[in-house]
């Protein structure tokens, strides 16, 4: 075939084909448009899932008459004028390929009215040709009505799912948009029947009602809110603590400068922020706004703008984990001191001063444990060994309170309340003012001894174990030069690597207390790490993961018959502890029947 250029029709028909994969990516496009024109209002009613009608209708700035054919041509905005423009980009839409493309499969009428203008227009399109602006009552604002979506296009037609399964997208779509821009209204109407109202929040307990709203009240229940600021950036939202988890990850909600994105960068620093504290594979809930200097952010990588790509990732990255990781460290011991009710008033953290203790923000330090593994052996001991007493190993205080005292109100009583006997030989029994505190005793002391631990090894600093056959280790030519670029970076490690050629490494030292590890495996891993811009995580989750271990088989076993000296010990601890309300595994370690809750039980008032 000759070389020719396209038809304007077909050109945007294949930018339609990277802009509106279904009909709720039409949901998108036009409600970040009313949010664009600053619409405080903005109404959505869609009929077979999106496929026969999809109208917006917002309150916003309105269109002139002269410029509503424009508003549908390729490449025409008025939210970029300049390179500048495009480097800072502040607006939800820029590239101006959107309306084209949605006209250009579906019949398409655009109605719009500025606030001080007598009298709205119309504009009118099938499959891409328009006609002429016309006049039309309509309020100030703007409506746009999609019909017949892919009408001329039915092999794309033909690949939507189910009515249903559409309505959900739209439904997911509408969902981030009502979060990234709480201060909206928002009106949804499926199949004319109302499916959602959503009044614009005014303050932070409206705010909380509105996520209540969207994601449950399970979540609200369960989620903290915080915020932190640094360098420039912000960050804040709401973490769900480790009681509330999902089997995916469809409750993580991440904001960039108000922009809803799926940033895989956000995601796993997200998971990382939760490491040692999630159950298995399950995934945490969050809703997290960061805010960054927009020229920081380029939003220019996806057609959808659904992905982005920073300049400084890792930087973000560590910036996002390291607090995540704070506030859930923080949120574990206000929960404890608070006798386990989620705290509602906000956690505010400012620089790196408020981390968790043994805690880093340097991203080339590892910020996790470290040092030799007989460091770590002087605080669990191995498996097989005799456990020393409970008592001891946690320093506890030398008297005991009885049942009596707390009964007769003696003094304050701890959040955890005071021991009143051992069940089963694996859950301590304690009364506090609430009601019946049941803790299991190894979950507990397991935590207790891990963070220990961490804090105790991270101050040492990790030390290198010379090889005493060094490993030699073939790389790619790029993976060798990264090694030479964060050679300090890896040093501090406790890794001792020399570049022997162009795609040779020479490994000479290791972290002592990784001894027996697949070096060449993690060597590989760290590189990759160190390109990717995650840093030490790698070798921190390797060293977290043996503590654990070490931790698991140092704490206290099943049907140990402790004193009521060392089960108070043991609380008192708790309450000290990061993290204490899970152990090293996710599992939680303790939980509360409340007097209420056990007069209900009994039938008591009834």
């Amino acid at each position: 075939m000759a070389i020719r250029i396209l038809a304007p029709q077909l050109i945007d028909q294949i930018a339609a084909g990277e802009v509106v994969e279904r009909p709720a990516s039409v949901v998108k496009e036009l409600v970040e448009n009313s949010l664009d024109a600053g619409a405080s209002a903005i109404e959505i009613e869609t009929q077979s899932g999106g496929t026969r009608l999809i109208r917006i209708a917002d309150n916003g700035a309105g269109i002139e008459a002269g410029e509503l054919p424009l508003a549908l041509a390729r490449h025409a905005t008025s939210k970029i004028d300049s390179l500048d423009d495009l480097e800072a980009i502040a607006s939800f839409g820029f590239r101006g390929e959107a309306l084209p493309s949605i006209a250009s499969v579906s019949r398409l009428t655009m109605t719009s009215r500025q606030r001080d203008e007598e009298r709205g227009w119309r504009v009118a399109g099938d499959g891409g040709d328009l006609g002429e602006a016309r006049p039309a009552a309509h309020p100030p604002g703007t409506t746009v009505e999609v019909r017949d979506l892919f009408f001329n296009t039915p092999a794309r037609r033909k690949f939507l799912r189910t009515e249903r399964t559409e309505l959900g997208h739209i439904d997911a779509v509408i969902k981030g948009l009502a979060l990234a821009c709480t201060g909206v209204d928002f009106r949804v109407r499926h199949n004319q029947r109302v499916a959602l109202t959503l009044n614009g929040a005014r303050n932070h307990a409206e705010r909380e009602a509105r996520i209540a709203a969207l994601l449950g009240e399970a979540f609200m229940k369960q989620a903290r809110y915080f915020e932190r600021e640094i360098e420039g950036m912000a960050l804040s939202g709401w973490l769900a603590g480790p009681g509330f988890t999902r089997s995916q990850a469809d409750m993580q909600y991440t904001f960039v400068n108000g922009r809803v994105v799926r940033d895989k960068l956000l995601r796993h620093a997200v998971r990382l922020g939760y490491e040692d504290v999630l159950f298995q594979a399950r995934q945490p809930a969050c809703v997290l706004y960061l805010t960054i200097d927009p020229r920081r952010v380029d939003a220019n990588a996806h057609p959808a703008k659904l992905e982005i790509r920073f300049r400084d990732s890792r930087l973000v990255h560590d910036f996002v984990f390291r607090t995540i990781e704070a506030v859930l460290a923080n949120e574990a011991a206000s929960e404890t001191v608070s006798g386990g009710t989620p705290p509602t008033d906000a956690a505010r953290l400012h620089g790196s001063d408020d981390l968790a203790p043994g805690l880093s923000t340097s991203t080339a330090t590892a910020s996790g444990p470290a040092g030799t593994r007989q460091a770590g052996l002087a605080f669990g001991a191995a498996k097989g060994r005799e456990v020393l007493s409970l008592y001891e190993r946690l320093h506890a205080p030398p008297a005991a309170r009885s049942e009596r005292a707390v009964a007769d109100g003696d003094g304050d009583i701890p959040p955890l309340g005071y021991a009143l006997a051992q069940l089963s030989g694996i859950y301590v029994l304690a009364e506090n003012s609430d009601g019946l505190i049941i803790v299991d005793m190894h979950a507990a002391h397991e935590r207790i001894t891990y963070e220990r631990m961490k804090q105790e090894l991270a101050e040492a600093g990790l030390k290198p174990l010379p090889l005493l056959v060094p490993l030699t280790v073939r790389v790619a030519a790029s993976e060798a030069d990264a090694a030479e670029a964060h050679a300090g970076d890896i040093e501090r490690l406790g890794f001792e690597l020399v570049r022997r050629g162009r795609d040779e490494l020479r490994v000479t030292a290791i972290p002592s207390l990784l001894e027996g590890s697949d070096v060449e495996a993690l060597v590989r891993d760290i590189l990759s790490d160190m390109a990717e811009g995650k840093g030490a995580k790698r070798v921190e989750s390797s060293v977290n993961e043996t503590l654990a271990t070490m931790a698991c088989h140092a704490a206290v076993r099943a049907n140990r018959k402790l004193e009521v000296a060392e089960m108070n010990a043991l609380l008192r601890q708790m309450e000290r502890t990061e993290r204490a309300d899970q152990c090293n595994h996710g599992r939680p370690t303790w939980t509360r029947i409340t007097l209420p809750e056990l007069d209900r039980l009994f039938l008591r008032g009834q």
